[in-house]
């Protein structure tokens, strides 16, 4: 069952990891962050990892060092753990998903980008996404989901179905997907599980958006969203192909 992307993930730019600011306090993905995101009227992107005790925890990186105080694989500390690193914009914790959601409580669109658990985009995966899919039964604002890895999105179809979910996609140049051999990458730039997953929708790269697959995937209904856009000359470029824009480091009008 395909689900459709709501309309409102196209009426206002979405902020990339939330509004966020180091020098202001802002982390990304922390709450200072989400809560400048609202109060601007943005949507809201975040990403999620599992920690080590299965908790969906809201971060980006696979390793602790360049946002934090600590170091170390995220993945090798439990949630309470986490909820003690201290980030270096000074605030303390690593939010769980659950949190986030209480917190933004339908205030902002709130799309959720699920990191590949597997490593090489392949069909390890499953934990994570069922549990982000539980947390999400009894959130009512406007969500959808979405992962590089297909495999995520078809474990969220099934356990999830009624939630929108679409693909991150790009051109998977060899230089930024070096752990991808290039049959993997040749595979993902044709974006083939589009349709197998019941995606409604992509957020792709958007130096890429002029693609023939991108302009094929439009033409048939899906809706085009795009990263990551950090000025207002390539907001202008990329909405001549996408529907709305992701962001970061500059505030769009």
């Amino acid at each position: 069952m395909k689900v459709s992307l709501q309309d409102v993930f196209l009426k206002s730019p979405i902020a990339h990891r939330a509004l966020h600011d180091e020098a202001l306090g802002r982390a990304e993905n922390n709450f200072a962050a989400i809560e400048a995101a609202i109060e601007h009227g943005f949507g809201i992107e975040i990403d999620i990892q599992q920690s080590k005790d299965g908790q969906a925890m809201v971060f980006h990186d696979y390793h602790l060092d360049r946002l934090t105080e600590a170091k170390g694989p995220f993945a090798q500390l439990t949630a309470t753990e986490l909820g003690q690193v201290r980030f270096r914009s000074g605030e303390k914790g690593v939010p769980t998903l659950a949190a986030i959601l209480d917190h933004v409580a339908g205030r902002a669109p709130l799309l959720i980008e699920i990191k590949d658990q597997d490593g090489v985009m392949g069909p390890n995966v499953g934990p994570l996404e069922r549990e982000v899919a539980r947390l999400l039964q009894s959130y009512s604002g406007a969500v959808a989901v979405m992962s590089f890895n297909p495999h995520a999105i078809a474990v969220m179809a099934d356990a999830a179905p009624q939630i929108p979910r679409g693909l991150t996609t790009c051109g998977y140049l060899p230089q930024d997907w070096p752990l991808l051999s290039e049959a993997t990458r040749a595979d993902l730039r044709k974006i083939p599980d589009f349709d197998r997953v019941g995606a409604s929708f992509v957020s792709h790269q958007w130096t890429d958006l002029a693609s023939e697959r991108i302009q094929d995937l439009k033409g048939a209904g899906a809706r085009i969203l795009c990263w990551t856009i950090r000025s207002a000359a390539e907001a202008a470029e990329a909405t001549l192909y996408a529907e709305n824009i992701t962001f970061e480091s500059y505030v769009p009008a």
